[in-house]
């Protein structure tokens, strides 16, 4: 597990750098302001979840802030679709986050799922 998390530290991170230059892509080149902020909270918390939950005081812990890191992973998508869908995105560029966000958000989930299973043993 700690090798999946190491994995998932990495990629969160890498997608928070790509949600901080999406929103300043918006905001200057779009003028974009009020869809992309939304992105840039949930996006960017993702990873600070990810982050804090290895400092977790207990399994229910770990897990309940890896839930919190999964439900703002899935907010990031709404805004990521929003944008694309008011065509703030292309498709190319949607496309690309929007499967990292993915991924990230499958990572977060099978870990909740192995950790809870774990627990039940």
């Amino acid at each position: 597990m700690s090798e999946k998390k190491n994995v998932l530290k990495d990629k969160s991170f890498s997608f928070a750098i790509r949600i901080i230059n999406l929103y300043k892509y918006l905001s200057t080149a779009k003028n974009e302001y009020v869809l992309s902020k939304q992105l840039l909270r949930s996006g960017t918390a993702v990873g600070a979840l990810i982050r804090e939950s290895q400092n977790a005081e207990s399994k229910a812990d770990f897990i309940h802030k890896l839930a919190i890191a999964q439900k703002e992973c899935d907010e990031s998508i709404y805004w990521i679709e929003l944008l694309f869908h008011t065509n703030y995105l292309s498709s190319t560029e949607y496309e690309s986050i929007s499967n990292e966000a993915t991924e990230i958000l499958k990572i977060i989930r099978s870990i909740i799922i192995t950790t809870k299973n774990k627990n039940r043993s």
